[in-house]
């Protein structure tokens, strides 16, 4: 009875350990995830700054040409 009571226990205990080890694995897919869109986000605000700073460049040379 007492060997039940401990195989019982041992089986919950590590039925909860798979269960954590699932959580962790599914949390840091989660995280990799998260990053690799911030990642792309970031390249994304890179690209229209450096759009906006070609545009300004070529607007202020377009009134330099003009006020010559």
């Amino acid at each position: 009875m007492r060997s039940i009571i401990i195989l019982a226990a041992a089986a919950m205990l590590s039925a909860c350990g798979l269960d954590t080890a699932s959580s962790a694995a599914t949390a840091a897919a989660l995280k990799k995830q998260e990053l690799e869109q911030g990642k792309k986000t970031m390249d994304q605000a890179q690209q229209k700054i450096g759009q906006s700073m070609e545009q300004l460049q070529q607007s202020q040379q377009s009134r330099e040409d003009a006020a010559k």
